[in-house]
């Protein structure tokens, strides 16, 4: 069992570059790996990327208040590392991307404005180096023709290469001429087979799965564990967690039989703690210290009726006295009317039975009220020893004292324990309940006769436990124990009661969720996507080629993307591909070096050398093929142009 701080994610925003830098040559190429999660930009040749962010954008919405205004004020759009409170903003963000292809130009600008911007690329609107661009395996030829048409039109760019991620990763690990390329991305997984240097485009496979789908579950999976605690369960959060906590089980199954051990679930479990706030409240009162509260609670109310019968008094000696003054004008007529009226009577008996009322009244309350403080005069009582009974010496009297006070505090801690127990599932006391309540259930529908019997009153003693409360009788028991171990024991010491643990109620407990997140990728179906899982399309583009082919794909199995970086991949690939492959089949699995940053490194390497050059389209090839136009090369998609039909259909659905 481990105790972790919750941790966010923490960015800073970027630096705008040196241009030109020094430590590139004059016209080297951008390189950019325009991920769907992160986006990566630098120049070729070095080691790391300059520019690492996530490639979205914040755009707040317009202020509906300030529409009368005559100023017209643009809200400004936050991109990248510029986003320092990402939840802050999550309903605004916006992304150039629907799954991994790039759809939304106008946000893919306004990214690209933002990373030649840092780079300190300001030539008047122009970017006067060629480009490396990553794309999708089998990017759609439209998507690439927005995309040209935006690099040479709005950037005026002297040429660009397009290359599939994967396998600039793949090349950057020393990739041989065959091979099999286990991409894991953000939004989707490609099984890239390799033979003989290029990649084999028609047995390619995808899932619709990746981290995208891992955060999702986990945030989902977190929020209904914890209804309380929705709001400070975020996707950030939910994020960092995967990548620090989350692993594959290399036996799913017998690893779900491990968790339902309560024995391995306390090992294993990691707790996250959540911020909150402490609150300094009073410590929890003792039995006698609660006793005495209720005694001071009386007092206080005794002092404020005492003081209502004071003022209830004082207000009749004035209306009495009054009334005295007003008597002998009831023998004028003339003024007898007004002072009826005054005191609101109907005639002269009524006013003269009234003030005989008034009379008693004022002596009956004087009369209580002395009392009453007789009463409440302390009375200083001498401290009385109390003595053991007569059979019994003193010795023997405190130890039966201590045994009768250890009886009390453990049926108190049984009790609070067992309320404790009910509140978690996998406890015996839970099940027991649950039993009970289940037995209840199997009666049939529609006969309701519970409590007709009187056996049924035992099952509902079972149930509600009355006996979980602590009763009067016992505390005051527990105080007179106490009382005679403080008079007579030297070594008794009165408990000090410490107050409830705030923080363990502001935990996260991540048990089972620890290898059930990542499962999603291997089993879809846990969270609803009918799809196969990465063994089954594995084994099902295996089963494509000739078996001699399949030897040399499984001869060199490559691990890249972003989610072989959580723990435990490698292993759980292994050993699903040891259970599809015939006996004794010799296969070799390695992970990238650096899976989420050797397809930029991989696309570094390639613009610097020869094949780069032959595969530069200029804008000259631009302006007379068309920008879905590009040249083949080893990490590049193949080219198959649209039918000249299709594209005098696309030109009159967007004209």
């Amino acid at each position: 069992m481990s105790l972790f701080d919750i941790e966010d994610i923490k960015v800073k925003p970027d630096i705008v570059c040196t241009y030109p830098d020094p430590t590139v040559p004059p016209n080297a190429a951008i390189v950019i790996d325009n991920g769907s999660y992160h986006c990566r930009a630098g120049w070729a040749g070095k080691d790391v990327p300059s520019l690492v962010f996530k490639n979205v954008l914040a755009k707040p919405r317009k202020d509906r208040s300030k529409k009368d205004t005559s100023e017209v004020v643009v809200p400004t759009v936050q991109i990248g590392n510029d986003i320092t409170n990402i939840e802050a903003v999550r309903f605004q963000l916006r992304t150039q991307f629907d799954r991994n292809v790039v759809t939304h130009l106008h946000v893919q600008e306004q990214i690209f404005d933002y990373l030649f911007g840092r780079l300190g690329i300001n030539d008047d609107g122009c970017v006067p180096h060629p480009v490396l661009l990553t794309e999708c395996v089998a990017n759609p030829n439209y998507s690439r023709m927005l995309m040209s048409e935006l690099m040479f039109e709005c950037y005026g760019i002297p040429g660009i290469v397009y290359a599939v991620d994967g396998l600039l990763s793949y090349r950057m690990n020393g990739g041989q001429d065959s091979g099999l390329i286990i991409s894991c991305g953000y939004q989707a997984t490609h099984v890239i087979p390799v033979l003989n240097g290029r990649m084999v485009e028609d047995k390619v496979r995808r899932i619709n799965l990746g981290g995208f789908n891992m955060i999702n579950f986990m945030f989902r999976l977190l929020q209904l564990k914890y209804p309380v605690h929705v709001n400070a369960i975020t996707l950030s959060r939910a994020e960092t967690m995967i990548h620090n906590y989350c692993s594959f089980a290399y036996d799913y199954t017998e690893s779900l039989r491990n968790w339902a051990l309560l024995e391995f679930y306390e090992q294993n479990v990691i707790k996250i703690q959540l911020p909150y706030n402490q609150n300094v409240s009073a410590p929890t009162l003792t039995a006698e210290q609660r006793l005495e509260k209720r005694k001071e609670l009386s007092r206080r109310l005794a002092e404020i009726n005492l003081r209502k019968r004071e003022e209830k008094l004082a207000e009749d000696k004035v209306l009495l006295t009054r009334m005295l003054a007003a008597e002998d004008t009831l023998d004028d007529e003339d003024n007898v009317g007004f002072t009826l009226h005054e005191f609101s009577v109907k005639n002269v008996d009524e006013y003269r039975k009234m003030i005989v009322t008034l009379r008693e009244r004022i002596a009956k309350t004087t009369q209580k009220m002395n009392s009453q403080q007789t009463n409440n005069q302390p009375e200083e009582k001498p401290l009385q020893l109390l003595q053991p009974p007569p059979n019994m010496t003193i010795e023997e009297w405190v130890i039966e004292t201590r045994r009768k006070r250890d009886e009390i505090l453990d049926k108190k801690q049984i009790r609070k324990q067992r309320k404790q127990d009910l509140a978690k599932r996998r406890t015996a006391a839970a099940q027991e309940r649950m039993r009970i309540i289940s037995h209840l259930a199997k009666k049939e529908k529609g006969v309701d006769d519970f409590g007709m019997r009187d056996e049924d009153w035992d099952v509902y003693k079972s149930i509600s436990r009355e006996g979980d409360s602590d009763s009067d009788a016992e505390n005051e028991k527990l105080i007179e124990c106490e009382e005679i171990l403080k008079q007579h024991d030297s070594t008794f010491v009165e408990p000090v009661v410490a107050p409830g643990n705030i923080a363990e109620f502001h935990q996260l407990h991540i048990g089972v969720e620890r290898i059930r997140v990542p499962e999603i990728l291997f089993q879809p179906s846990m969270i609803g996507v009918q799809e196969a899982g990465l063994t089954g399309t594995i084994d099902y583009v295996l089963k494509l080629f000739p078996k001699d082919d399949q030897v040399k794909l499984v001869g060199n199995v490559m691990l890249t993307g972003g989610c072989a970086n959580i723990r435990g991949f490698k292993e759980r690939l292994s050993r699903e591909l040891q259970a599809i492959l015939p006996f004794q089949s010799v296969y070799n699995l390695m992970v990238a070096g650096s899976p989420s940053l050797d397809a930029w490194r991989g696309a570094s390497q390639f613009a610097n050398c020869q094949e780069f050059k032959q595969s530069l389209i200029t804008r000259q090839l631009y302006d007379e093929y068309g920008g879905e136009y590009f040249k083949e090369h080893t990490a590049s998609n193949f080219y198959y142009p649209t039918p000249s039909q299709v594209n005098s259909a696309l030109n009159d659905t967007f004209n």
